[in-house]
């Protein structure tokens, strides 16, 4: 029996990609999800943090920490891309590191975690050894209870 999101990311992604396309994607998910954390907890840590920025902050810093380990990787790279998109319309900043951010948080989404990730150990496909059948001859031979 699966669940909802082992179906929904097995669609997604048909694997979760090992070597060195995985280590790239090992890298990205731990450079965008440390500038995530760390912007948004400087942002947090401000005396006293703006409320227009507050809620994206806490968001971000979410979303950082579930790149950075691999969980829901679709879901946290969506959120990123279109938070930054947001910030980008809306507040005066940074615009060229919002832009890098949000893309690579929707890269993540389209491309997937990667083989070393939480997603890819708890929704990957998994190998079931079956049990030997018992043959015929097996069976006639086989007392009867």
């Amino acid at each position: 029996m699966y669940c909802g999101k082992c179906v929904l990311l097995r669609r997604l992604y048909s694997t979760f990609a090992g070597g060195w396309p995985g280590t790239g994607l090992l890298l990205m998910r731990a450079v965008a999800g440390s500038a995530l954390v760390v912007g948004g907890g400087l942002t947090l840590l401000s005396d006293p943090p703006p409320l227009n920025v507050t809620i994206p902050a806490i968001l971000l810093l979410g979303a950082g920490i579930l790149l950075i380990t691999g969980l829901w990787t679709p879901i946290a790279g969506a959120s990123v891309a279109l938070i930054e998109v947001c910030k980008m319309l809306m507040l005066p900043g940074d615009k060229s590191l919002w832009l890098m951010l949000g893309t690579a948080g929707a890269a993540l989404a389209m491309l997937g975690p990667g083989l070393w990730s939480v997603d890819a150990r708890l929704y990957g496909w998994k190998r079931f050894e079956p049990t030997p059948r018992k043959k015929n001859s097996d069976l006639k031979n086989s007392p009867k209870d």
